[in-house]
């Protein structure tokens, strides 16, 4: 009797405190609404345990749509990078650049040009003085993105601090069309292709022809979505091919250097930070295109912004952080399944 009127006692003071928790996270269907005041904002996209729970579309936009995903496509690089790899295309990640774009090293090259690897691109820790931001414009209109990339002074030891650059993603564009003889796009068709909903919609290329690695390449927020459910999924598809392999994936997640903006962890075309209490993998792009992957949680997320929009000095990225915590939130609460939405 003791025993029973303990367990009752014990459940009285649990429940209500349980109870409290469930009511105060938000359903996701609120935390979309709520959202429509980021106006930046265009597609969110859920997916929970494999099946798309909820999607939302701000100011006409559809997640069918293609949009720029902007740097969220080093991510994609990543892979296509890890894949040759595996494929003996490419000798690994301690593989010095020097020995594929040799001829397109500068006359009188810095000597630190030669220990550069393909690991060290992937990492954002080449040492070269970054051609994003204030540089970019110089570098996009000049007549050799790859030479002008490898132009650029040493800021940085190969291997040091992380030096975020869009130069890096291409060079491994380059390393990829030149160490397999095919475009990295073919690549992309072949490698990526048997991706159910994966499809790339169009992707801009350099003077020499080679795709821009890391940046200009558009697709819709279903597209990207697929992507993120395979490395959620270690690399299968879901028709059970492999594609990428676990140790890929283990490795672009491992923390290797870190962002001397946010502090975030970053590995091999991909972030990492903790949000809503759970380790996040994600890929960010300009203006907030995002792919957040919550292992444990088997949840992946999907948004798109204003490409134009300055997300990082606007604060932007950070609702975005925000907006996934709250979706986090009603996961770990309960059902997803039960919250699902679709106004597109």
């Amino acid at each position: 009797m003791f025993l029973r009127s303990a367990i009752i006692a014990a459940a009285l003071l649990v429940t209500p405190t349980a109870m409290a928790q469930t009511r105060q996270a938000p359903s996701i269907a609120t935390a979309l609404e709520k959202a429509e005041a980021l106006k930046p904002l265009r597609t969110v996209v859920i997916s929970h345990r494999g099946k798309i729970v909820a999607e939302h579309g701000y100011r006409g936009y559809t997640s069918k749509d293609p949009t720029a995903i902007m740097s969220a496509s080093k991510s994609i690089i990543s892979a296509l990078v890890g894949i040759a790899i595996d494929k003996g295309v490419l000798k690994g990640t301690d593989q010095k650049i020097m020995t594929i774009l040799g001829k397109d090293m500068p006359s009188n090259a810095d000597p630190r040009l030669s220990q550069i690897t393909i690991g060290n691109l992937l990492s954002m820790q080449a040492g070269l003085r970054s051609v994003s931001g204030p540089q970019y414009g110089a570098w996009i209109e000049s007549k050799n993105w790859v030479r002008m990339a490898l132009a650029q002074p040493f800021e940085d030891e190969p291997g040091g601090g992380m030096i975020y650059s869009t130069g890096s993603s291409h060079l491994l564009s380059a390393i990829l069309t030149k160490a397999s003889g095919r475009s990295t796009r073919s690549l992309a068709s072949e490698w990526l292709g048997p991706l159910e909903g994966f499809r790339i919609a169009s992707w801009d290329r350099d003077p020499q022809g080679i795709y821009i690695g890391g940046n200009l390449m558009a697709m819709s927020p279903r597209s990207l979505m697929a992507f993120g459910e395979l490395y959620r999924n270690g690399g299968v598809a879901p028709s059970g091919q492999r594609l990428v392999s676990q140790a890929w994936i283990d490795e672009s997640w491992k923390q290797r250097t870190n962002s001397r903006f946010t502090g975030d962890d970053y590995g091999y075309g991909w972030f990492s930070r903790t949000i809503g209490g759970e380790q996040v993998r994600y890929g960010w792009g300009y203006g907030g295109q995002m792919l957040y992957i919550v292992p444990r949680l088997e949840l992946t997320v999907v948004m798109t912004s204003d490409e134009t929009s300055n997300s990082a000095r606007t604060g932007h990225r950070d609702a975005l952080h925000a907006l996934l915590a709250e979706i986090i939130a009603s996961v770990a609460s309960g059902p997803a399944s039960n919250t699902a939405t679709d106004t597109n």
